[in-house]
């Protein structure tokens, strides 16, 4: 497989960025758009977020992957360092361009609806259940992604994701962020699928508890992941045409 590396680091910060970008918009609008076409029917608005979130996701992945992996996720990028797939420099660009993306998406989401750009979520979620929840969201992420990249079905991985996605919105009390950048991006929209500021440190720690439980169940599982076999996380980078060396 390619190396992770083959696209230059600025590159592939903003496919990251716009990656973020997109996936905080189709988050946070989605559920604005359920609120205000289906309004007090909670579980109509859940389901029409979680659907419009999965399909975004798949979509997202296929358009950004061979640019950068198609991360979106500190969860994922901090993993994949600690598989040795990328630098921890670079892990730490990859957060940097997701948690501006992600607030930069929110802010879109905002606009696109007529809202302030900004406003801070009044939605609070943080509670030992949603807490449990966000270990159970993360972990399982990281689990279909590593698992695909150690046993070669990378290819899967945008409709994988999309549907893990997607069913954890209903079988987690948190919803499933799964995902730091997109807590902190989503605590700018007082909306269905906002999350209040002071919930947001509780998500992000149980989310670093899920990767830490996710590299240990990963380590047992699925032993001797080597520095190729996580360049494929989430989908294998590729040399743009205008790179490629004469044929």
């Amino acid at each position: 497989m390619t190396s992770r590396h083959t696209n230059p680091l600025a590159r592939r910060l903003l496919a990251e960025y716009l990656g973020s970008l997109l996936l905080a918009a189709i988050v946070i609008g989605s559920g604005i758009a359920a609120q205000t076409l289906s309004p007090h029917a909670v579980g109509l608005e859940l389901l029409e977020n979680a659907a419009v979130t999965a399909a975004g996701l798949f979509v997202l992945i296929l358009m950004l992957g061979p640019v950068s992996g198609a991360h979106f996720n500190p969860a994922v990028s901090f993993l994949d360092a600690a598989f040795g797939g990328m630098s921890w420099r670079d892990a730490g660009s990859y957060l940097v361009a997701q948690v501006l993306g992600c607030v930069t998406g929110a802010a879109l989401a905002n606009a696109m609806f007529a809202k302030a750009l900004f406003s801070f979520s009044a939605h609070h979620r943080a509670s030992g259940p949603h807490a449990l929840a966000e270990v159970v969201a993360t972990a399982g992420l990281l689990l279909i992604i590593f698992a695909l990249a150690r046993t070669g079905r990378s290819a899967n991985a945008p409709a994988a994701v999309g549907a893990y996605i997607g069913a954890a919105y209903f079988f987690t009390s948190s919803t499933s962020f799964a995902n730091p950048a997109i807590a902190i991006g989503r605590m700018f929209s007082n909306s269905f699928a906002g999350i209040a500021p002071s919930s947001v440190p509780a998500f992000i720690g149980a989310e670093i508890v899920g990767v830490a439980l996710a590299y240990g169940l990963i380590r047992l599982l699925y032993p001797g992941v080597s520095r190729t076999e996580a360049a494929d996380v989430v989908v294998a980078h590729l040399t743009l045409p205008s790179e490629a060396g004469p044929s």
